[in-house]
């Protein structure tokens, strides 16, 4: 005999899947989420766009929110489209690929800035730092930066606008690859 009031009868599909979320909370959440992600890829430049794996129609919506102004209701709309199409893809291998553009940058500025000092050490210490340099960076022609740095000094002692000075960074730029 069964009861009226048996849980069998009232049981719906929802009720055995675990992934079911029955929140709307945690849905907005998530979108809010996914926006945020495309409002990072919307800020990128095109270079940086191009290094990360895009569907075609994310990718030239991303382009077409650059023709739209900012603080308006259409690019509002515009980045709730974005993250509309972007809710049909995985976003963990896109914000892995965001994470190594947006690093790589990072990378490339502290490499500017260790070649910046490595320059100012040759130029303030001359043959020692050059001799230190070459044990580090055996790639480097001594014969070349000693001729640099010695150029660069002579310059910057004039009080002009050193080129060799300029020419070193490039040559270290080039010549050492970390």
């Amino acid at each position: 005999m069964k009861i009226v009031g048996d849980s069998e009868h009232f049981k719906q599909p929802y009720d055995i899947d675990e992934d079911y979320v029955s929140s709307k909370t945690t849905d907005k959440r998530d979108s809010e989420a996914v926006q945020k992600v495309g409002m990072e890829l919307v800020s990128l430049s095109k270079t940086q766009l191009d290094k990360i794996e895009l569907d075609e129609f994310l990718y030239d919506a991303i382009l077409q929110t650059r023709k739209i102004k900012v603080n308006t209701e259409a690019y509002r709309r515009h980045m709730q489209y974005i993250g509309k199409l972007m809710r049909n893809f995985d976003i963990e291998p896109i914000k892995a690929s965001l994470a190594i553009v947006l690093n790589k940058n990072n990378n490339e500025t502290a490499k500017l800035q260790m070649f910046e000092k490595m320059r100012e050490r040759l130029l303030t210490q001359g043959d020692e730092e050059i001799q230190t340099v070459v044990e580090h960076y055996p790639q480097l022609d001594r014969q070349k930066l000693r001729t640099l740095v010695r150029q660069a000094t002579k310059e910057l002692a004039k009080g002009t606008d050193s080129k060799s000075s300029k020419e070193l960074f490039k040559y270290l730029r080039s010549e050492i690859q970390d």
